[in-house]
C-alpha cells in the first residue's frame, strides 16, 4: 500500500505470516488471502531501553538499527545475523546497498510468533519499521524474507501511485533471487513460489490493465508476472548475457533509489539502456492498459519446470539456461562483509531525521 499525503511516501508491505516454518509461497498471507490478523500493538516513537540500539556498516553505507518498547525471546545475535544477512543478499542482487543511510524500527509484538509486517518510507531519509512476535524464535529470523523484501524497496525510485505493481513486483521478484544469490535460500523454492504465485497476477474479467487495476493480486503478482516475463525476455534477446538484474542494477546506479522521484517511464528507459533491448518500455506498454492473458504453462515448459508435488527441473529445456541464469549469482560480485558497532548509543527517535509521526500511529493490522 502507497500513502501519498504531504508528500510523504510510504510502502507498506501488506503481508502476515500466520504459519511458520513453511515454504516462502505458502507463509505469504496478505488482505484478500487470509490468515488472522495480530492484535493492534502500540508504537512508541522512543528506543527501548531493554534492547539496545546498534549500528551495521555495509558495503559503505549504514543501517541504524532500534527497537521499540518491548522485548523479544530470540537472542540479540540472532536479530544481528537476520538484519546483515537481508542486506548482504540486496547488497549482492544490486551490487552495493540501495541508499548511504538507513534508519531500522524493530517493533516487538507481544505474544506473537514471526516477522510479522514491514514498511518502509523515503521522507526526510530512508527508513523502515518491521514488526516482530515477541516469541519469534531464530529459525523464524532465518526463514524470514520480509526483511529483504522491505529493503528491496530502497532500490528502486518512487514513482506515481498507479505504478505501485512495479514497487511490489520489484520487491515480490527479487528478494528471493536475491536471497539465492547470497547463499540463503534454494533455487526450486524460487521456482516454486513462482508456479504458485504468477498465476494469481493474471487478469480477471473486468481488469484494465496494470496501471488501472489496484487489486491485490495484480499488485503483488502481477508486478511480479511483469517482472518474471521481462527477465527472461531480455536474457532471450541478449544470448542470456543480460537480465532484469542488469536493470535494475543501472537504475540504482543513475540515482534511482527510493529517495528520488521519477517517472515510470524513465525508469523504464534507464534498464533498457543497460541491457540494449527495450523489453521494459515495450512490455510496459503492453500491459499498462490492456488485460494481457499469458501463458505460463508454456513459460514453465520452455525454462524445464516441473511441479508434481515439489518442483523438478528439466535441463534439456530450451530455456533451461535461462532459468539457470536468472538464479545464478552475476560474475565479479564481491563478498558481503557487514560490520557492527554496539557502542552507538540509540537515539531520542523524536530528535532524529526519521519520521516519528509515520511510525507512531497503533498499528490496525492489514487494510
Amino acid at each position: 500500500m502507497v500513502n501519498r499525503t504531504s508528500g510523504v511516501t510510504l510502502v507498506l508491505a501488506a503481508v502476515l505470516v500466520s504459519t511458520w516454518p513453511g515454504e516462502y509461497g505458502r507463509v505469504r498471507r496478505a488482505f484478500g488471502e487470509g490468515g488472522s490478523k495480530p492484535a493492534a500493538p502500540e508504537i512508541h516513537g522512543v528506543a527501548s531501553p531493554e534492547m539496545p540500539g546498534f549500528r551495521l556498516t555495509i558495503s559503505g553505507s549504514v543501517i541504524d538499527v532500534n527497537f521499540a518498547s518491548g522485548a523479544l525471546e530470540t537472542p540479540l545475535a540472532a536479530v544481528h545475523n537476520w538484519i546483515a544477512e537481508s542486506a548482504c543478499a540486496v547488497t549482492t542482487y544490486y551490487g552495493r546497498f540501495p541508499v548511504k543511510h538507513l534508519d531500522l524500527l524493530i517493533v516487538p509484538v507481544e505474544g506473537q510468533r514471526g516477522v510479522l509486517s514491514g514498511r518502509t518510507q523515503s521522507y526526510g531519509g530512508a527508513s523502515a519499521k518491521v514488526l516482530v512476535g515477541q516469541l519469534a524464535t531464530e529459525e523464524d529470523l532465518t526463514h524470514d524474507w520480509v526483511m529483504t523484501h522491505e529493503m528491496v524497496h530502497l532500490a528502486f525510485p518512487s514513482v506515481a501511485e498507479e505504478h505501485h505493481w512495479i514497487e511490489e513486483g520489484i520487491a515480490t521478484y527479487a528478494e528471493p533471487i536475491a536471497r539465492v544469490e547470497a547463499g540463503n535460500l534454494e533455487p526450486r523454492s524460487v521456482w516454486h513460489d513462482l508456479m504458485e504465485g504468477l498465476p494469481k497476477g493474471l487478469p480477471q474479467a473486468g481488469d484494465k490493465g496494470l496501471d488501472y487495476t489496484h487489486t491485490w493480486a495484480r499488485t503483488y503478482w502481477g508486478g511480479a508476472l511483469f517482472c518474471t516475463l521481462a527477465d527472461v525476455e531480455i536474457r532471450q534477446r541478449t544470448n542470456n548475457r543480460r537480465g532484469l538484474q542488469d536493470a535494475l542494477r543501472a537504475i540504482l546506479a543513475a540515482g534511482g533509489s527510493m529517495e528520488v522521484s521519477w517517472p515510470l517511464e524513465r525508469a523504464l528507459m534507464v534498464g533498457d539502456k543497460a541491457t540494449g533491448v527495450s523489453v521494459l518500455t515495450e512490455l510496459y506498454q503492453q500491459m499498462k492498459a490492456r488485460a494481457v492473458q499469458y501463458d505460463l504453462a508454456g513459460l514453465w515448459n520452455k525454462l524445464g519446470l516441473e511441479a508434481s508435488g515439489k518442483v523438478s527441473f528439466n535441463d534439456q529445456a530450451p530455456l533451461a539456461a535461462v532459468r539457470r541464469a536468472i538464479t545464478a549469482t552475476p560474475a565479479g560480485t564481491t563478498s558481503c562483509y557487514p560490520t557492527f558497532d554496539n557502542s552507538v548509543g540509540p537515539p531520542d527517535l523524536r530528535s532524529s531525521d526519521m519520521d516519528v509521526s509515520a511510525f507512531a500511529e497503533p498499528f490496525h493490522g492489514f487494510e
